[in-house]
């Protein structure tokens, strides 16, 4: 058997094509906060883990007013979304309450809410929220906090909400990029 030398120039070259072939890939620019209001931006100390897309609704529920019973108003009473990626793979859900992202490897986090900024007409508020400590192990782990941004839908319904109608529940589509950040 008679053997050929390679070149080490092209022994090189095919070498670092192997390995860039077998490496992660490249990660799409992280999300910028700099066009947020300053209340919901991420303190300084962070960096994105993960961006998803919420799909889903909120439940209003009619009830009367905490300090004027004899008035009524449209309360919110929790969410329920799917956690895309952006591509629309379905990696988690979002409910409440309490506030709970849940990925699918089955580590989910609660949060409190530390701010919000209005996101236009028609739209729910952008929210910033401190995470507790997560439960399981997997993609929730290490989460500090979560940013509502980009939303759509989602406000309470323009319906008339009475004495005749407490009691009454209304779901309404929202959507929402739902940011995750842990420590760096």
């Amino acid at each position: 058997m008679q053997h050929q030398r390679v070149p080490f120039s092209t022994a090189l070259g095919v070498s670092a094509l192997v390995l860039s072939a077998c490496a992660p890939m490249q990660r799409h620019p992280t999300f910028s906060q700099a066009q947020l209001p300053a209340p919901v931006q991420v303190p300084a100390g962070h960096q994105v883990a993960m961006e998803t897309v919420g799909v889903g609704h909120i439940t209003y529920e009619c009830r009367a007013k905490k300090d004027m019973p004899s008035e009524h108003e449209w309360v919110f009473v929790g969410p329920d979304a799917k956690l895309q990626t952006r591509g629309g793979e379905v990696i988690g859900k979002y409910w409440g309450p309490p506030a709970t992202w849940e990925n699918n490897d089955g580590s989910k986090v609660t949060a409190t809410q530390v701010a919000v900024s209005p996101a236009g007409a028609g739209n729910i508020p952008l929210q910033l929220v401190k995470a507790n400590p997560a439960s399981g192990m997997g993609a929730m782990q290490g989460v500090t906090y979560i940013q509502r941004v980009a939303t759509k839908g989602g406000v309470a319904p323009s319906m008339a909400c009475g004495a005749s109608s407490v009691g009454s529940k209304q779901v309404v589509p929202y959507q929402a990029d739902y940011i995750f950040w842990k420590a760096s």
